[in-house]
């Protein structure tokens, strides 16, 4: 399946979605407090995101039960709002998906729930340093493979992990569209594959692991942690690339 290019008016429609999300994930972040329950969270966010003219588009998508990502320490992704309590020194992953008007929008982040441990605090660095670097380095003609082995690079560097078996992905007129972005290269030349183009759009999210790569799925069928049971972290943006450089949408200026 082709890649979608998307105009620059398209672009601006995508940017209209990603601007809510990046706005419900700041409230979010200066809101949530040790004392909250998950369920009470993804009300909080889910209100937000409705009363900016937005739905909340992870809502009953694939059949996730509920408008907010909470993904709270040992669960990385995906992560399903429920009664447990916040406590200080969680660390909590925030994932929000926004439809408007027809175009989609998508970013996480990873915050601290008060004062967080320095072993926090840098397993959270990785996967927001990750993306930024990922961000910076993104050209027209870099292959999408290529992308995918700086990523994982830069994540071994630090000392950690890159989930595997999910990635970041295209985005559009749907949440979810061609290419898959792995933050690691499984196999082949990274010198294959499709290329970066002037007008695509997709989302970049390093997922970090501490010490083991492979999934684990919970019970509730929606829950991701590592093999390892150690915390994880998750950050991700939206960005469209324009005059041959990446652009974040999913931000407020």
């Amino acid at each position: 399946m082709a890649i979608p290019i998307r105009k620059a008016n398209e672009i601006e429609k995508l940017r209209n979605a990603n601007v809510i999300v990046a706005k419900t994930l700041n409230y979010l972040r200066e809101n949530v407090k040790a004392g909250m329950t998950l369920k009470e969270v993804d009300a909080l966010g889910d209100k937000f995101i409705t009363d900016l003219g937005a739905r909340p588009s992870f809502k009953g998508l694939y059949g996730f039960p509920n408008a907010i990502c909470t993904s709270l320490n040992e669960v990385i992704i995906h992560g399903i709002p429920t009664d447990t309590v916040l406590k200080e020194g969680d660390i909590l992953g925030l994932d929000i998906g926004t439809e408007l008007e027809g175009w989609y929008g998508d970013a996480a982040i990873t915050m601290p729930i008060g004062k967080i441990s320095k072993e926090d605090e840098d397993l959270i660095a990785c996967a927001k340093d990750s993306l930024y670097h990922a961000i910076d380095i993104i050209h027209e003609g870099m292959r999408f493979k290529e992308l995918s082995k700086a990523i994982e690079d830069f994540i071994v560097a630090r000392g950690y992990q890159p989930l595997v078996r999910f990635c970041g992905h295209g985005i559009g007129k749907k949440p979810h569209d061609e290419p898959e972005i792995p933050n690691y290269v499984e196999n082949g030349n990274v010198k294959s594959g499709p290329k970066i183009k002037n007008g695509m759009v997709f989302c970049i999210e390093p997922m970090i692991c501490q010490k083991k790569r492979e999934p684990i799925i919970l019970e509730n069928n929606w829950d991701v942690i590592s093999e390892d049971g150690l915390r994880g972290s998750h950050y991700e943006h939206t960005v469209a690339i324009v005059n041959g450089r990446a652009e974040i949408l999913s931000t407020v200026d």
